[in-house]
């Protein structure tokens, strides 16, 4: 059974989860870090991750439901509708074919602490490069989005499979690179999150199926609800910020971060092994 303090634990990460998830930031680095110094990085930890990324989804589902129920409901004859489904499901299938082919590669070779804080640190400086390089947009709404703007942002996207890039980082800084506005490659990233994060989801839950207990269910809805309140308030504050500010901050926060990765990698403060 679970104590008070297994409760605080899974309130703490369903915060780290829902607030990084969808910030160019990496909550997998972060989730490795807190549930590390939390002592909740074992078996059962990976399984409970897998809880809190599903509520951090269904966080975007939620707030852009309206959109969403307009673009099913106009797929069969609206154009802006079907061209959205189009180009998600361009931008989506780069990082779910590298992933099938090379996932398990890639966490046994990549997932070391110096791969991870060089992607924190490089990420940072490309987030810089990409906001002091001179805009030149063409797509100020996910709706004037091109297949080959999709394609692009899809291949940006497979370079998070690299531990530490961060999905929405590659994918939102791609965007900015290949002439989206900011708001639209913020949009663009939550609504390709969807089916990548869906998918990861699906077939964590089938690697790990027999982790799974009716046993965890207190602990895992804590932390579910947490992460889904999180996310919606990060996914909102989000696109409120980038309406005033650009992505800098986040850029030296990444850099910092690589860091204290690397520091607390050289002092054996946090194993970085294979997560």
């Amino acid at each position: 059974m679970y104590d008070i303090i297994d409760f605080l634990h899974a309130l703490i990460l369903g915060l780290v989860e829902g607030f990084t998830e969808f910030l160019p930031i990496s909550s997998t680095g972060h989730l490795i870090l807190f549930g590390q110094l939390l002592g909740f990085n074992d078996d059962k930890g990976k399984v409970f991750e897998i809880a809190i990324q599903f509520a951090a989804i269904l966080a975007v589902v939620w707030e852009y439901r309206s959109r969403l129920f307009l673009t099913v409901k106009g797929l069969k004859s609206d154009t802006s509708s079907q061209r959205l489904v189009l180009n998600i499901t361009i931008a989506f299938m780069p990082a779910a074919i590298l992933g099938f082919l090379f996932l398990k590669q890639i966490k046994y070779y990549l997932f070391n602490p110096y791969v991870v804080a060089t992607a924190f640190i490089l990420g940072g400086f490309l987030i810089l490069l990409a906001e002091r390089r001179e805009h030149e947009v063409h797509a100020e709404s996910v709706d004037e989005l091109t297949w080959s703007d999709a394609l692009k942002v899809g291949f940006a996207q497979a370079l998070a499979m690299i531990p530490g890039t961060s999905r929405s980082g590659a994918t939102i800084i791609g965007g900015l690179f290949f002439g989206l506005s900011r708001r639209t490659a913020t949009e663009f990233s939550f609504f390709l999150a969807i089916p990548t994060m869906f998918a990861a989801t699906l077939y964590d839950v089938y690697k790990n199926l027999h982790l799974f207990s009716i046993d965890d269910l207190a602990l895992f809805a804590v932390g579910g609800v947490v992460s889904f309140i999180s996310a919606f308030f990060a996914v909102r504050g989000l696109i409120l910020f980038i309406s005033r500010h650009d992505f800098t901050i986040f850029a030296w926060y990444r850099i910092i971060f690589g860091f204290i990765v690397l520091i607390s990698a050289q002092m054996n403060w946090v194993d970085w092994g294979n997560h």
